[in-house]
């Protein structure tokens, strides 16, 4: 019997693959947390920052691999920028109250959900 072994190295990802991955660890990891701790739906670029420099010191990430990854929840509506400042989309906002635990894909949902 021959076992095939499933193939989820790096190197096979794709351009795509990587910035959902680096946008969903952003949002998991650093933003959604962030928004949480602070208890309002918006956080400075300096906030962000910090928490940010604090993530990628406890794990083997480069901060410079997580640049763009807030930006691109800019591009996809979750995130909007005004400023240094950037405030959650507002399907997001019960979210906050509940202080609930919301994933990636749920938060992309709620903002596409017309």
């Amino acid at each position: 019997m021959v076992l095939h072994k499933k193939k989820n190295s790096d190197a096979n990802k794709g351009k795509h693959a990587h910035s959902t991955e680096y946008r969903r660890l952003i949002w998991e990891k650093i933003v959604w947390p962030l928004i949480i701790e602070k208890d309002r739906p918006y956080f400075s670029k300096d906030e962000y920052q910090l928490k940010r420099k604090d993530f990628s010191k406890d794990n083997t990430i480069p901060a410079s691999k997580l640049s763009g990854g807030l930006i691109s929840l800019v591009v996809k509506g979750i995130l909007i920028k005004e400023d240094n400042t950037y405030s959650l989309h507002y399907r997001l906002i019960p979210y906050l109250r509940k202080k609930a635990h919301l994933s990636y894909g749920q938060a992309l949902k709620e903002t596409y959900t017309k």
